[in-house]
């Protein structure tokens, strides 16, 4: 009987670290909200809700100080199978995590009528990103500051204060540059 009971209880423990491992699979290359579960050294274990990942010092964002229950985005790297469950690596420096803000944020980039061209990062000190609109009618980067810089302010706010230079994309490189 303790056999059969040790051999239900396994398979409970394998299908949930599939489901775990299935539910954060499809999440990667996104923005999700996480909490500060333990700071180890140099080492950030954030709690995603089912399961834990690691911020590991090359993907933290340089001046930012992590402490236990504080809230904050993550932009999950990968999501690998071990024998412990699912290994899941987030990001703070990556430049899709100010993407995924500044998608969230700006309802055009959401409905696909203002694109993000590209992201350029210096992980807590300024970022630039180039914005193109499809619509002539639509300022991109008007847009993606909002009103009184209400957007832009939210994203730069969850980047711990991050210098953001919005610009606007051209195919003409002599534009774009000046």
């Amino acid at each position: 009987a303790q056999t059969a009971k040790q051999v239900i209880v396994q398979k409970l423990r394998e299908a949930e670290r599939e489901t775990i491992f299935s539910a954060y699979k499809d999440k990667i290359n996104q923005a999700i909200s996480a909490t500060v579960q333990r700071v180890d050294g140099r080492m950030v274990y954030v709690d995603l809700g089912h399961a834990v990942a690691l911020l590991p010092p090359s993907e933290q964002s340089y001046g930012e100080v992590y402490r236990p229950n504080q809230r904050l985005k993550v932009f999950l790297l990968s999501v690998e199978k071990s024998n412990r469950g699912p290994e899941i690596v987030a990001s703070r420096a990556h430049p899709g995590l100010v993407s995924s803000l500044f998608e969230e944020e700006v309802p055009e980039i959401q409905n696909g009528t203002i694109e993000i061209k590209g992201v350029a990062r210096e992980a807590g000190w300024r970022t630039k990103i180039a914005v193109f609109s499809k619509d002539q009618n639509i300022d991109p980067i008007g847009s993606c500051v909002g009103q009184r810089g209400t957007r832009v302010q939210t994203v730069i706010a969850e980047l711990g204060g991050e210098k953001i230079d919005i610009v606007e994309y051209s195919d003409d490189e002599k534009k774009f540059l000046m």
